[in-house]
């Protein structure tokens, strides 16, 4: 089995922080002062998070700019641990005194009876996953705007039955400096920035949708030529859109069902990668908990999150609590190996840390989150497996779905599916959905191929109120059975 080639142990150390010290007016003296007061209440560790995001946005309707936004957040949060207590205040005003209460009150929160002494600070060494200089967020507004344009013009001359489009680009350059008093000391520059197209296609009664889009930790001249042009994502949403045009209802029942490579991902992220999150299995709450060692996928099954690939949505150099992130290899050959964790789930479950602590913002409390989760190439060629299904689901795209964590059962719509016959592709099919339990539904893998895509670098991920950036991917695989729900026959 293969992986993606990740970023090996080329480690710089550019001083992200300077950004903090020169412009914002943090300094050394007043982090301490700050840690110090966290931990007056009594309290085993504390920590604070810098941050501060410049964004903007654009977007496309009807060949008309519809929204234009540019925006500036700063802000800290401040963190106490107590046993299981925890404590988070935050604060977008970064003068001491708005600092010291914030500090005073997530102390307060957590208020229990031991108390850590703040240690020395130890700056954290970082890889370098993606660019800095040139960040899209510095660039003209007229050469982003000009994106969507190129995006909007070549979906509408793609067919006359395109009715709509819209088209958008968004950008942000986040820096970040996360202190601990457990000596931790790491900041991090991290650009993010993507460029989506939803189109919409008629003929007579007959409405079809389609979206495409892509991104990662890119500067905007990633989009202007290369494999991720406007060009190519407004053809792809509008083949999309018109290839529904035609489709055939989903047929309903048991079957053998085929997931294309690369998006279909998303699946895995949600029926087993969620379940994997340390603290809902500290919580016992998620269907694999207790199980590490045991078997809860087919022996062809291997997933990793692995958030040290270059350029990728999903990748950092180091995570929101200022640890270096890692490939964490979670099922192996069918064998459930270990959870992500986050330092709080690491010292109440006695297990490391993976690097997996992830927030929204200064304004969210840091918790186990996946990175880029992706399952290994296997051995199989594409076209066996498809060759090998007498009927069934060849499921290439997906859009929205819902995922029960406590016991893995999942529904996802297909947005691009069809017919399997006799060992050959044919109908395009509309309104396919998928139904089944994630660690159930992996039991049933038994062919997986040789050709493991990752997304474009759009995917987004919800957990409880938060919202982060990730990547997905998988190779072909088959499922020898899984429910699909639709209206044929």
């Amino acid at each position: 089995m293969t992986a993606p080639t990740a970023h090996g142990d080329n480690f710089q150390t550019p001083d992200h922080k300077r950004y903090f010290y020169e412009k914002l007016g943090v300094t050394d003296r007043l982090i301490e002062r700050c840690l110090g007061e966290a931990l007056a209440a009594g309290g085993d560790y504390a920590d604070l998070y810098f941050e501060a995001v410049t964004s903007t946005s654009i977007g496309v309707d009807e060949s008309l700019v519809k929204t234009a936004s540019q925006g500036v957040s700063v802000g800290c949060g401040v963190r106490v641990f107590s046993g299981e207590r925890t404590g988070y205040a935050y604060t977008d005003d970064l003068s001491p005194e708005r600092l010291l209460r914030a500090a005073h009150t997530a102390a307060l929160i957590a208020n229990g009876p031991n108390k850590q002494s703040v240690a020395g600070f130890q700056e954290t060494k970082t890889p370098s996953l993606y660019p800095v200089t040139g960040a899209s967020v510095d660039a003209e507004t007229a050469a982003k705007l000009e994106l969507v344009m190129r995006a909007d013009r070549t979906a509408r001359a793609f067919d006359s039955r395109i009715i709509q489009v819209r088209a958008t680009y968004a950008d942000e350059l986040r820096r970040i400096l996360v202190v601990g008093s457990d000596g931790v000391y790491a900041s991090d520059t991290q650009p993010l920035a993507r460029l989506n197209v939803f189109v919409i296609a008629k003929e007579g009664d007959n409405v079809a949708r389609g979206t495409s889009g892509g991104g990662g930790r890119l500067t905007l001249e990633n989009f202007q030529s290369g494999e991720k042009t406007p060009e190519r994502f407004a053809r792809e949403a509008a083949r999309q859109a018109v290839l529904q045009l035609g489709a055939v209802a989903a047929p309903a029942g048991e079957m053998e069902v085929v997931l294309g490579p690369g998006w279909p991902g998303v699946l895995l992220h949600e029926a087993v990668g969620h379940g994997l999150e340390a603290d809902f299995n500290r919580k016992k709450t998620s269907a694999f908990a207790g199980l590490i060692g045991q078997k809860v996928a087919s022996s062809k099954v291997t997933v990793v999150d692995n958030g040290r690939m270059e350029n990728r949505r999903g990748s950092l150099n180091v995570d929101d609590e200022g640890n270096a992130t890692q490939e964490t290899v979670l099922i192996e050959n069918g064998i459930l190996k270990g959870y992500l964790s986050d330092k709080l789930s690491a010292r109440l479950m006695g297990i490391a840390s993976t690097g997996s602590g992830r927030r929204e913002s200064y304004r969210h409390i840091p918790m186990p989150r996946m990175t880029n989760t992706y399952m290994l190439s296997g051995e199989d060629a594409p076209e066996d497996i498809i060759r090998s299904v007498k009927r069934g689901l060849y499921a290439v795209n997906f859009g929205g779905g819902q995922v029960d964590i406590t016991n893995g059962k999942f529904v996802f719509s297909a947005s691009e599916a069809y017919l399997i016959e006799d060992g050959k592709v044919t109908a395009p099919v509309k309104g396919a959905t998928l139904v089944g339990n994630g660690p159930e539904a992996l039991k049933y893998v038994s062919m997986v191929g040789n050709d493991l895509a990752l997304d474009e670098g759009i995917g987004t991920c919800g957990k409880d109120g938060q919202s982060v950036p990730v990547g997905v991917g998988m190779p072909t695989i088959k499922l020898d059975k899984m429910t699909v729900g639709g209206t044929g026959q």
